[in-house]
């Protein structure tokens, strides 16, 4: 009895000795995250796991943009009556995200409209975002997204998922620059957990993002491939424009920032069609970004009433001083009305 005491006792301090080894490597990496939930820790051999830091939750720059997005999804859902309040709680089941995928492409996806349970809830994701990948795909665009990190709530997945949605389908909103967030990137390799703290940029300028926002066309190529051909085109547009302008006492020098406001385009509809805009319509003397981008749409409100079709731009995209966006505007109304007096 004696000895098989021993033996068990000898055992049991190899046991204790074993945990307190284990516990000795990985405490280092795990009081270096304190953040980490035990369901942080449960990964398979090479399998990782990405979480937001909490410091980053509470960005006042990564909550804007949040609520830049819901206000977003919102908006476009109002018909159905659907109301967002939080990212992580309303989107992760794939419901909200059809809904606002078929909105935005005009395309009916064959899911079920009410999935309960966690199988029925991954297979809609997995329709919606097989439909996503496949508009993005043509883009060569990054896919920061995956079911299971939807489905898990993992915030940052779904940020990035809501960006690249807005930035393709042209989202009327602001977004703002700059948003980047830290996150904690475990990893389990040999039995052991590893730790690190990532930057994840979420947005950068406006011009930078409005590049995956636009069909490419005659002037992309003109912008990357022909450079040297630029200015004659801005030339032929300037003396265009100044053609009419001029009987205002008015001058265009420079076509991307004059036209940033929005007065020169309504005042140069005015003209094309023959006829005076009163002044009430719209902001003489803009003075922020709303009543700037209310004088762009006015004008292009203006040039489908003169029979023109709706612009590719966004009145955002010329307010911003997208050199591309406002080279479409003024070449759509060279075309049509080149021949005018």
């Amino acid at each position: 009895m004696a000895g098989l005491l021993c033996g068990t006792k000898k055992r049991k301090q190899v046991s204790d000795l074993q945990e307190e080894g284990k516990n000795a490597i990985n405490a280092p990496l795990l009081h270096t995250s304190p953040e980490l939930l035990p369901e942080d820790t449960l990964l398979e051999e090479n399998a990782e796991r990405t979480i937001l830091d909490p410091t980053s939750r509470e960005d006042l720059n990564f909550k804007d943009l949040q609520k830049v997005l819901i206000d977003w999804i919102n908006s476009e859902l109002e018909e159905d009556r659907i109301i967002v309040k939080d990212l992580e709680e309303d989107l992760y089941d794939g419901q909200v995200l059809q809904k606002l995928f078929e909105k935005l492409s005009g395309y009916k996806l064959n899911v079920a409209e009410v999935t309960q349970s966690e199988i029925g809830q991954k297979q809609k994701l997995q329709t919606v975002l097989e439909a996503v990948n496949g508009v993005l795909r043509p883009l060569d665009w990054n896919t920061e997204w995956s079911v299971d990190s939807i489905h898990s709530k993992n915030l940052v997945s779904i940020v990035y998922l809501l960006l690249a949605l807005a930035i393709y389908y042209a989202a009327p909103i602001r977004l703002p620059e700059h948003v980047s967030v830290q996150v904690i990137v475990v990893k389990k390799k040999e039995g052991i957990l590893q730790t690190a703290h990532v930057t994840k940029q979420l947005t950068s300028t406006t011009t930078e993002m409005m590049i995956g926002r636009s069909e490419r066309d005659a002037f992309d190529t003109l912008l990357d491939h022909a450079p040297d051909k630029l200015n004659v085109v801005k030339t032929s547009l300037i003396t265009f424009v100044n053609k009419h302008l001029n009987k205002l006492n008015l001058e265009v020098t420079e076509l991307e920032t004059q036209f940033a406001d929005g007065v020169y385009l309504v005042l140069l509809m005015g003209l094309l069609e023959n006829y005076f805009v009163p002044l009430y319509n719209f902001y003489l003397t803009p003075e922020n970004f709303e009543q700037k981008v209310h004088n762009v749409a006015f004008a292009f409100e203006l040039m489908q009433d003169g029979g023109l079709q709706k612009p590719k731009a966004r009145p955002e995209d010329v307010v911003n001083l997208n050199l591309k966006s406002t080279l479409r505007v003024l070449y759509n109304l060279f075309t049509n009305y080149k021949n005018s007096e």
